[in-house]
């Protein structure tokens, strides 16, 4: 059921994803094509703010906080899966691998390479900061507009 808590949790993290997504540009290897890679991100933290944030929301205050930490945890593991799919099968489609276990296989390599480049310090503060604002104004916005 649609909510304000549920809207503003995706525009929300909607926006945070693409911040992040800006943020890690710089940290990935150089000549990388990134096509869509803002734009997904975005759609991802569209998906999570709805689905797991803005379904938990008008708790409290406190767990608001938890809301948004958990809800922003979900976006990096989410972002992490579809771009370790997408390069996987970027090297599938050149024959890198000799059968599909050890194409699945990859991807959790990939995402473990990923997941390494990414966890800086300007990423990961400005994600938890995200997390403290996104969390209790979903809260306020849940307690408002019911």
């Amino acid at each position: 059921m649609p909510t304000a808590a549920r809207l503003v949790a995706a525009l929300l993290l909607c926006a945070l994803g693409y911040i992040l997504s800006d943020l890690i540009r710089p940290l990935m290897p150089e000549g990388t094509d990134f096509g869509w890679f803002n734009y997904v991100n975005a759609f991802l933290g569209l998906f999570v703010g709805w689905t797991v944030i803005g379904s938990r929301a008008g708790r409290g205050f406190v767990p608001g906080i938890n809301n948004g930490l958990t809800g922003t945890a979900v976006l990096f593991i989410y972002g992490l899966g579809v771009h370790s799919c997408a390069e996987m099968f970027r090297l599938a489609m050149r024959n890198r691998y000799d059968g599909p276990m050890e194409a699945i296989t990859a991807i959790f390599l990939i995402a473990s390479e990923y997941g390494l480049m990414i966890a800086t310090a300007p990423v990961l503060i400005t994600a938890v900061i995200g997390a403290l604002i996104i969390g209790p104004a979903t809260d306020l916005a849940a307690k408002m507009w019911r």
